[in-house]
């Protein structure tokens, strides 16, 4: 069964390496979601000049996104890679992996189905040390592949290209005043 163990840790691995990618995508998202509400935030009340009340609103409906933001994109991811939160378990974890590499394909989805088998003789142990060998050579985590992340840099670049795009016309003033109006929503 030693091999079985090398199978469980090389899953585990690729879990750890999953949720990491996760939260990759999370700090992207996290980061220029964020960033385009701030802007329209900003944006709105340059535009509008709204009153307390309305600010009120406004100020507090970008810490309740922000929040939301936060939540789902950073703090779920992390609570999975810790173990904190039920996330993929190894079936779901050898699904992803089988998608990844052909030539494992349901191979580690039986032997982890031989592995939960309560009558577990000799001729089954067996089985599960020959594939779990079959499978050993085979990197798991390399299923995860970080530069799918690369198409979300896309939607950072708005943002980005707003702010730029401000301070080469010599309009940051609009970011300072509207910013004012909102953190200080009280002041009339």
């Amino acid at each position: 069964m030693n091999q079985f163990y090398v199978i469980q840790e090389k899953l585990e691995a690729f879990i750890r390496r999953y949720y990491t990618n996760e939260l990759l995508k999370g700090f992207i998202l996290f980061f220029s979601i964020g960033l385009l509400y701030f802007l329209f935030t900003l944006f709105i009340e340059y535009i509008l000049w709204l009153s307390t009340t309305a600010r009120t609103v406004l100020f507090w409906l970008f810490i309740a996104v922000e929040l939301a933001l936060l939540a789902k994109f950073i703090f779920l991811p992390l609570a999975k890679l810790f173990k904190l939160q039920k996330g993929i378990d190894y079936v779901e974890a050898a699904l992803i992996i089988g998608k990844h590499f052909p030539e494992v394909n349901d191979k580690l989805l039986n032997v982890l189905q031989l592995h939960e088998e309560t009558n577990q003789s000799e001729l089954l142990l067996a089985s599960i040390e020959q594939k779990s060998m079959e499978l050993s050579p085979i990197p798991f985590k390399l299923a995860v592949n970080f530069k799918k992340n690369l198409p979300y840099l896309k939607y950072a670049s708005i943002p980005v290209l707003i702010v730029l795009i401000s301070f080469l016309f010599g309009r940051i003033d609009w970011f300072s005043d509207s910013l004012n109006r909102v953190v200080n929503y009280k002041v009339a």
